[in-house]
């Protein structure tokens, strides 16, 4: 019997492969985690929720996501759960085993981040019972306010665990494995730091809002652009350059919202940002669209054939009419917009954000001076990371777009600054919910062009559950709302947890 036994071990070995261990190294499952992890959330936003905030606008006639006909989504569950955070638990048992304390850090401070973020779109997702593979295929929902206290807690567990010191026999923290900070631990306590100063701010409709306690971990973030949490994107080649990148062809069917441009062109502020030609730089025939409008021809500022005018500008002729001959799809642009580049990088958590959070907390506790200094500090972050010329930059600090004093000092010139600052980022739509999308807050903001009639003038505040939780996790998926099918209109619009008082 024992050599029988040991016989068929020897056997069932031959079905492992070595070169995909059961057990892999925190080394080998850390650099996936945050590609495919952190790439996620700017996908989510670049081909959804920037539409809701129109920084983009559909080219097309009618586009469905500028008038707020939604779907349930796939990707943002399937890729956080599956595609990276499972591998987070894993990756922490083994790390303890080997003493590998930062990678144990790096594994809680990206479940907080991949977690904060699915929960800002879907309200309650799994979390306590999820992560038990063929155990457990219909987690319950936890509940957002409860996401928020454990990934807080993750965070605080996380900083604890890169204090300490790692024995030689433990896996190397460096660049070849941590492709976020090439293992500056220094930099991993900013970044958690800067993510519990979101997500703490993101509470000022809550009666438990403090506004010092943002202040004090915004003490502890990242404050310089060196220690930007950014994600770069390999060397030009199909399907691993910039998500944005002409060769991905991503924005072939989107342009420039209208509403955003005219934030830079100086129609809503007074003054032409020097901005606007960095991040579009066919500023002769990129206008943008109004979202919801289309166009049933080739208007200015975009090409006939599909090349979007989001890349870049293609045409260096002096003068440039609607008429100059589009390029052909997949042909690079002669001059990439700043956020479109090739090679580009994917800005997860930076200074510039974290400075503005810092303006609307310090001027919702009444230190407008600080709020002042840290508003100046946002554009100036924001200005020096894509390239603006100092003199420029200073020009328009001192212009009439910019309060020249901290008295002059409102919540909606600092949410305005944000918002170009944090142009396809997330957290805008997270900013325009905390202010109920309001033109008070964010001049002239309006209705898309024919918006969903069923969500009665409301805007999206949430998404749908996902596609696959409807199939496999229906009971769960719905547990907040009581109704049958899809309850398309009053999902949508239903504000989350910290969304209300």
């Amino acid at each position: 019997m024992a050599l029988w036994l040991s016989a068929c071990d020897a056997f069932l070995d031959v079905n492992r492969n070595p070169n995909f261990p059961e057990d892999a190294s925190p080394s080998a499952k850390l650099p996936s985690i945050i590609a495919n992890g952190l790439q996620q959330q700017l996908a989510l936003s670049v081909l959804t929720s920037s539409h809701f905030t129109q920084q983009v606008a559909g080219r097309a006639v009618g586009n469905a996501l500028d008038q707020f006909f939604l779907s349930p989504p796939a990707n943002p569950f399937n890729d956080t759960y599956f595609r990276a955070a499972s591998n987070i638990p894993p990756m922490i048992d083994r790390a303890n085993r080997e003493q590998a304390w930062y990678y144990v850090g790096a594994g809680k401070v990206l479940m907080a981040a991949l977690l904060f973020h699915l929960t800002d779109l879907h309200g309650n997702i799994p979390y306590s019972d999820a992560f038990r593979g063929a155990e457990n295929f219909t987690p319950k929902y936890d509940s957002q306010e409860s996401i928020y206290t454990a990934m807080d807690k993750l965070l605080d567990e996380a900083i604890v665990e890169f204090g300490k010191t790692q024995p030689p026999s433990a896996p190397a923290f460096n660049a070849a494995a941590d492709i976020l900070y090439g293992g500056n631990v220094q930099r991993w306590i900013r970044f958690a730091n800067g993510l519990k100063a979101r997500q703490w701010n993101h509470l000022t409709k809550k009666a438990n809002y403090n506004p010092q306690r943002v202040l004090e971990a915004i003490d502890r973030a990242v404050n310089t652009n060196t220690d930007d949490a950014q994600v770069a994107f390999s060397a030009a080649q199909v399907g691993h350059t910039n998500f944005w990148a002409y060769q991905r062809a991503n924005a072939n069917a989107r342009t420039f919202g209208r509403y955003f441009i005219n934030m830079l062109d100086g129609t809503t502020l007074g003054v032409r940002d020097p901005r606007y030609v960095i991040i579009c730089p066919d500023t002769n025939r990129s206008k943008g669209l109004i979202n919801g409008s289309g166009s049933p021809t080739t208007p200015t500022g975009l090409t006939a054939n599909g090349a979007s005018d989001f890349y870049g500008r293609y045409n260096l002729t002096t003068t440039v009419t609607s008429t100059v001959a589009a390029p052909a799809v997949g042909t690079a642009p002669a001059i990439e917009g700043w956020y479109s580049r090739t090679v580009g990088v994917q800005l997860i958590l930076t200074n510039a954000e974290m400075r503005f959070v810092e303006a609307e907390a310090a001027f919702r506790s009444n230190n407008r001076d600080r709020a002042y200094t840290a508003f100046r500090a946002g554009i100036t972050a924001h200005m020096d990371k894509i390239g603006v010329p100092v003199a420029e930059r200073n020009a328009y600090l001192a212009s009439a777009a910019i309060p020249q004093n901290a008295a002059a000092l409102t919540l909606a010139s600092i949410m305005q600054q944000k918002y170009i600052a944090l142009f396809l980022h997330h957290e805008t739509w997270v900013d325009m919910r905390r202010y109920d999308y309001s033109p008070d807050i964010y001049r002239n903001f309006a209705p898309p062009t024919n918006p969903n009639m069923q969500l009665m003038g409301a805007f999206p505040r949430r998404f749908l559950p996902g596609s696959a939780e409807l199939l496999y996790n229906r009971n769960n998926a719905y547990s907040e709302v009581k109704e049958t099918g899809v309850p398309d209109a009053e999902w949508i619009t239903t504000p989350m947890w910290w969304d209300k008082p």
